[in-house]
């Protein structure tokens, strides 16, 4: 692509315009400049509430993935890519899952995490090819992330993962985005131009955030990763973990500390099992026994012992 063509399709973003209430940041004190940012973030959240039905479509999309041994794969470049990333990797501490469950890919690698890498945002062909190194296959979900819509990398990531038949995602914050054209589900949250023009990291980058975010709780949730709106099968890698745990257990069954902490040893720091055995009063086979028959489900199988 010539810059001139480049140009040309910088200008009909939105996600480029110029703001019209930043004009005069330049001139501002510190807490007027604040309050400009403050006012421009309270958008977002709204932007991303006229895309729940988009978001819903592709939960459905990735639990059946889940539910079918596949995997969640995100990619992207610059902050879109990091962010992707991010989520990822909070996906095994936080529900216990493992670290290929979910998978996030960065244009560059990983040196570009904390590095820009010039022009690996441009390569088409590089975006494939990151996705054939993990062994992408048609069971896969894949969720192309960028705030345009038009980078290159991750167009040529979704049109393979099409050819493979992958269910795939766009993620992006400017409307009828080329990765919008390309995917079967199309996620555009429009916050607008940002406090500073281009600096996608700002609006933009939280509303991504915010919808990686429901991607992977919800999905997490509709598995049985959750009891009520606790984190039962969360990883006790930690410290500040292991009294998360010891606090879920007694959040969960009301019982103290002591007999949290002796349940969670009992069953070597599983939480679901821990709970189970609190409310029941089942011994741990037997309740490991109705966990399994409920497939993780902690609810389900508190229900089949009569408990709730």
């Amino acid at each position: 692509m010539t810059r001139n063509n480049l140009l040309s399709e910088l200008e009909r973003l939105v996600s480029e315009d110029r703001n019209a209430e930043t004009m005069k940041i330049d001139t501002l004190p510190v807490t007027d400049i604040l309050q400009l940012i403050n006012n421009q973030d309270m958008l977002v959240a709204a932007a991303v509430q006229t895309q729940l039905s988009q978001i819903a479509k592709a939960v459905e999309k990735i639990v059946a993935a889940f539910e079918d041994g596949a995997r969640l794969i995100y990619i992207g470049a610059g902050t879109s890519g990091r962010l992707g990333v991010l989520d990822a990797s909070e996906c095994p501490p936080t529900f216990g899952v493992s670290d290929d469950m979910v998978v996030g890919l960065i244009a560059g690698g990983d040196h570009a995490l904390r590095h820009p890498i010039e022009g690996a945002e441009d390569n088409s062909e590089l975006g494939a090819e990151d996705l054939k190194a993990i062994n992408l296959t048609s069971k896969d979900v894949v969720v192309g992330i960028a705030v345009s819509g038009r980078t290159p990398y991750v167009i040529g990531a979704l049109e393979y993962a099409k050819s493979l038949g992958c269910s795939t995602v766009s993620l992006s914050c400017n409307r009828d985005s080329m990765t919008g054209q390309v995917a079967d589900i199309d996620i555009a949250p429009v916050v607008g131009p940002e406090v500073l023009t281009g600096s996608t990291r700002m609006k933009s980058g939280t509303a991504q955030k915010m919808v990686l975010n429901m991607l992977t709780t919800a999905s997490m949730i509709r598995i049985g990763k959750t009891y009520q709106n606790l984190m039962v099968d969360v990883e006790t890698t930690n410290d500040k973990l292991i009294a998360r745990s010891t606090r879920i257990v007694i959040q969960a069954t009301g019982c103290d500390a002591d007999v949290a902490r002796s349940l969670l040893k009992k069953t070597g720091n599983d939480v679901k099992l821990a709970i189970m055995m609190a409310k029941t009063g089942l011994p741990i086979e037997n309740a490991r026994g109705l966990l399994d028959d409920a497939k993780g489900f902690l609810r389900e199988a508190l229900n089949a012992a009569g408990y709730e």
